[in-house]
């Protein structure tokens, strides 16, 4: 901590903003999410976590509006707020314009809601990233918001902790994405999600959320029963990505293990042949 990071409209030296920063860093810790769309659907997937065996997963998709959805990682607090306010936006456009709102006008108003607390001493940045899905009339969109009120237009995109295998997976499978059929598309989203994962964790039909979002398909979230079948295809693949296993554990020296191979060694050491008396004696000579 230091002089510079108290307040978010106070630049340090270098030109940057400390508590923007401290934002960002929020949506790594999240749990990973993944988005990505062909020629007509656009698919988010998302990891969910519980904080203990007692408490339920918490739910990292939800719905907007019959074409929209957003997977979010970062505090939830924060991904609750932001979602009442894009709901609010798309129902004040259809009032006024009696049409849905486009993907790309939503996220216009969302960059500035997220602009207003990296400029405001009495506001600070949200501490979440979204994914957004969404189909309008330009077709399907897969959009990245940051707590810095930077907004990207993806082909493909995963947030979140190690993200950057689920990244690397879809940028090598990125040309095959837009003519790749949907069933394909929720499978390479499972894969690239799966990547995020230690080797101790597996993707399950109660820790994953799968929303789908498409031409004349209103935004839906899977059902466990549905998420299920589609884990079952991956089922028997090998990872692609994340750590490698670790090493096998060295046995303590008063385990069981070290025992008997203290033993081999004695056992060794006694079947050696010892001279005789009479060859000391000669040696000696």
């Amino acid at each position: 901590r230091n002089q510079y990071d108290s307040d978010v409209t106070v630049w340090s030296p270098q030109g940057r903003l400390h508590q923007v920063e401290y934002a960002i860093e929020a949506v790594k810790l999240g749990s990973a999410a993944v988005g990505l769309k062909n020629e007509t659907y656009a698919v988010l997937i998302a990891l969910k976590r519980a904080s203990s065996d007692l408490s339920s997963h918490q739910k990292k998709i939800i719905p907007i509006d019959n074409h929209i959805g957003i997977s979010i990682s970062g505090l939830t607090a924060d991904a609750r707020h932001l979602s009442r306010f894009m709901r609010g936006q798309c129902q004040v456009y259809t009032y006024h314009h009696d049409e849905a709102i486009s993907v790309c006008r939503l996220m216009t108003s969302v960059a500035q809601r997220l602009q207003h607390g990296t400029q405001r001493y009495d506001r600070r940045p949200v501490g979440v990233g979204l994914l957004v899905a969404g189909y309008d009339a330009q077709g399907p969109h897969i959009y990245n918001a940051c707590p810095s009120a930077n907004v990207f237009d993806c082909r493909a995109m995963a947030i979140g902790s190690r993200s950057q295998s689920a990244r690397t997976y879809l940028e090598k499978h990125l040309s095959s994405l837009k003519t790749c059929s949907t069933e394909e598309l929720i499978l390479k989203g499972l894969r690239a999600l799966r990547d995020t994962l230690t080797t101790e964790s597996e993707l399950s039909p109660k820790n994953v959320d799968i929303g789908i979002v498409g031409k004349d398909f209103p935004f839906r979230i899977l059902t466990i029963e549905e998420t299920g079948t589609f884990l079952g295809k991956i089922a028997g693949e090998e990872r692609r990505g994340g750590v490698p296993p670790p090493p096998p554990p060295s046995d303590p020296p008063g385990s069981d293990a070290a025992k008997e191979e203290t033993n081999e060694v004695e056992l060794i050491d006694d079947a050696t042949p010892q001279p005789s008396s009479d060859e000391i004696e000669m040696v000696s000579q």
